[in-house]
């Protein structure tokens, strides 16, 4: 994958994509989009009887095509979030994790979990990795590693993080399991069943960042709102740091 990167590099800038754009590659979702894509021509044949200056203008124009989705993919706006003021945390964050919900496919959920860690844990170095990152075989335990304790974020618990979990148990650690609210049931259902339940911790991302909120507000002396717009400030600044996907970057209002 990384010789086909390098030379994605050169092709994509002829087309004025920037090289960040790769950042969203993975060898699962590339081998499965590449896949659909030469089923789609029939592996060439569809163009195996066209004149050569005929296939070079088709080729030409469905490159233009695809170059065009790419730039309108990487021109998307923020999200912008309206925030009941009379609402506590645990809604907002509900708020925010229903308006990535169409796009996010788990990063916002990572990357939001893991400002909230840096936000309590600031003398404590806290991993910023793609989310996606998770598609690629890697010797991480688990999304962050906070002392002994593992953490797990994401907005699909299946069997496959659950095993992960099962790994860390096995090894000595704590996993943490984080899900959206409306999963939780399902998560812990996975964790009976795999028989782990019993040492394994399955929070709501919603109620995990609200706690992080409402005990620095009351720390530092701040209102609710004051502290979900520090914590989405470094949400953005961590996202920014690893992800191409700028459009989920977060405002609230």
């Amino acid at each position: 994958m990384r010789g086909a990167r390098s030379g994605l590099r050169s092709v994509l800038a002829k087309y004025n994509i920037p090289a960040s754009y790769l950042k969203e590659v993975t060898t699962r979702q590339g081998h499965q989009d590449a896949q659909r894509l030469l089923d789609s021509l029939d592996w060439g044949q569809v163009l195996a009887g066209l004149a050569d200056t005929d296939r070079d203008r088709l080729l030409v124009g469905l490159i233009g095509v695809l170059a065009g989705k790419a730039k309108e993919w990487l021109e998307r706006q923020s999200l912008k979030l309206e925030l009941d003021r009379r609402q506590g945390p645990a809604s907002w964050i509900s708020v925010i994790l229903d308006g990535a919900q169409s796009r996010s496919s788990g990063i916002v959920e990572q990357h939001l979990v893991g400002a909230k860690l840096q936000t309590r844990f600031p003398n404590i170095e806290v991993a910023n990795h793609p989310a996606h990152a998770g598609d690629r075989q890697t010797a991480r335990e688990g999304d962050f590693a906070i002392s002994n304790t593992i953490y797990h974020v994401t907005a699909v618990p299946s069997r496959d993080v659950l095993e992960k979990c099962a790994a860390n148990i096995s090894a000595g650690k704590h996993p943490v399991l984080l899900v959206p609210g409306e999963k939780q049931s399902e998560a812990k259902a996975i964790a009976k069943y795999q028989g782990i339940h019993e040492s394994l911790t399955v929070l709501s991302i919603e109620d995990f960042v609200a706690m992080n909120v409402i005990e620095l507000a009351d720390t530092e002396g701040k209102g609710f709102f004051a502290v979900l717009q520090e914590i989405i400030a470094l949400y953005n600044k961590r996202l920014a740091q690893v992800e191409t996907d700028l459009s989920l970057q977060i405002e609230v209002r």
